[in-house]
């Protein structure tokens, strides 16, 4: 099921972010993927109180920083997004 948090994503989450992610937090992850990819500002319009944590953990652990005025992004964060969100929302169980 696309966006369901499952034991492949929290595997992967502790390998490459050294803990599990909640489900909320991966599904701020395709948000974080496109404003990377586009104008690499947050709308905080788009996100909610519970986001903005979850972006600011991102923040304290070094893997973003900025956010309404600009944003950047580690590469390892990246790759481990991507990876995620493959795992996530694109991969098809066979």
């Amino acid at each position: 099921m696309r966006g369901a948090l499952t034991p492949q994503i929290q595997e992967t989450a502790k390998k490459h972010l050294g803990r599990e992610i909640s489900l909320r937090e991966l599904r701020l992850m395709p948000y974080a993927q496109y404003v990377m990819m586009n104008n690499q500002k947050i709308d905080p319009s788009k996100i909610n109180t519970e986001e903005r944590k979850i972006w600011a953990d991102w923040k304290n652990s070094g893997w973003v920083d900025g956010g309404m005025t600009g944003c950047g992004i580690c590469k390892d964060f990246w790759d481990a997004l991507n990876e995620i969100l493959w795992l996530g929302y694109v991969a098809h169980e066979d």
